[in-house]
């Protein structure tokens, strides 16, 4: 049988280490040999011996998913093997942590990571609940992180001297150290997303980058 869905590039090649790998631009590989973490029904195909269980989030997860509808609802996985993982076809990034490094995702755009990162979920101070009460997951350690991000990320540099303004719905992450606030502005509410009247930033001032996804659309709106 011939066809160039054959490609060696479309082909899942045997494991040589344990961990995460790209499978490619749209999937995690995530070679398995003890626990791994992921989101929630991301796990698309696997092979070997794994046993998958939900993971509890405690009361702060309870509280994010009853204020806002959404959470990092994850899952334990298991045992030996390989398994492959992805959401809605968006593309995929590694992030690989360092001691001392500390980063806050979107739940939304968490794939999976190695056992070996620290996650809490956080509101985002100054946000309260305007505006749907922003709550990220501050992950830190060391280990590797994969995100998703529905299209091609912007990363833009914070800096003391200038700061950023982001679309609540469009923020992926931003760097830990970063200062968080609301900024409100009547004018640029009728620019924006055909809207009129105040609209809502989120404010990151400080030394640092934020990640920001060229989509406005939230995953309860895309599923319609």
């Amino acid at each position: 049988m011939k066809s160039d869905l054959f490609a060696s590039e479309n082909l899942a090649q045997a494991a040589v280490a344990p961990g995460m790998t790209l499978q490619n631009a749209k999937s995690v590989k995530y070679t398995v040999n003890g626990e791994m973490l992921a989101r929630q029904g991301s796990m698309v195909a696997f092979r070997g011996n794994l046993q998958f269980e939900r993971k509890g989030q405690g009361i702060g997860g309870m509280l994010k998913r009853a204020v806002t509808g959404e959470g990092l609802a994850l899952m334990s996985v298991r045992g030996q093997g390989e398994a492959w993982f992805a959401h809605r076809a968006d593309n995929c990034f590694i992030i690989d942590f360092e001691p001392g490094d500390a980063l806050t995702i979107s739940g939304r755009n968490v794939l999976c990571f190695d056992p070996t990162l620290s996650y809490e979920i956080k509101m985002v101070k100054g946000a309260g609940m305007t505006g749907g009460g922003l709550f990220n997951s501050l992950f830190t350690g060391t280990g590797k992180l994969a995100v998703v991000c529905d299209g091609h990320p912007i990363i833009i540099p914070v800096t003391a001297q200038a700061p950023v303004y982001v679309d609540t719905d469009a923020v992926v992450g931003w760097s830990a150290r970063l200062e968080t606030g609301l900024h409100r502005s009547q004018s640029v509410g009728s620019m924006i997303r055909g809207g009129s009247g105040e609209a809502v930033q989120l404010k990151l001032s400080g030394e640092g980058f934020v990640i920001v996804r060229p989509s406005e659309v939230t995953e309860a709106v895309a599923a319609h």
